[in-house]
């Protein structure tokens, strides 16, 4: 009885992968210049691992891009508290230009990193959805 049960259980779980396969090669093959079935998924647990590690390099790169921001946000917050101490008009418009100009080279650079990153992600992305699948061994 329990065979039979089993037997069961395995078929509905065979159709519902098939049929999510399926669903999945008809999304992605609405994707332009994706190629119906990507080889990249010839070997699922590979493709998991390599998206993995594209994704933890993104978070790394993201991580150590904030902190550069943030690290010079302090900093230029802790030159604003100076400004006051500006002996004249003149002085303190030009160290208030002077922040300011360095305040939105920071953020040029942060958005820079940011597009870099982000391109940087699209390629390999775009690498893991194109690659050949290995040959397999044996």
């Amino acid at each position: 009885m329990f065979e039979q049960v089993f037997e069961n259980l395995r078929k509905t779980s065979d159709s519902a992968i098939a049929m999510q396969q399926e669903m999945f090669n008809k999304w992605v093959s609405l994707w332009p210049g994706v190629p119906a079935v990507p080889s990249a998924f010839g070997e699922p647990m590979k493709f998991q691992k390599k998206w993995a590690e594209v994704v933890g390099d993104l978070m790394k790169k993201r991580r150590e891009t904030l902190e550069s921001q943030f690290s010079a946000g302090l900093g230029n917050i802790e030159e604003a508290f100076h400004l006051p101490e500006a002996r004249n008009p003149e002085e303190l418009r030009t160290k208030t230009v002077a922040l300011w100009q360095k305040m939105f080279d920071c953020l040029r650079q942060t958005y820079e990193a940011q597009a870099r990153d982000f391109q940087t992600a699209v390629a390999k992305c775009a690498e893991l959805m194109t690659k050949e699948p290995a040959a397999p061994k044996g």
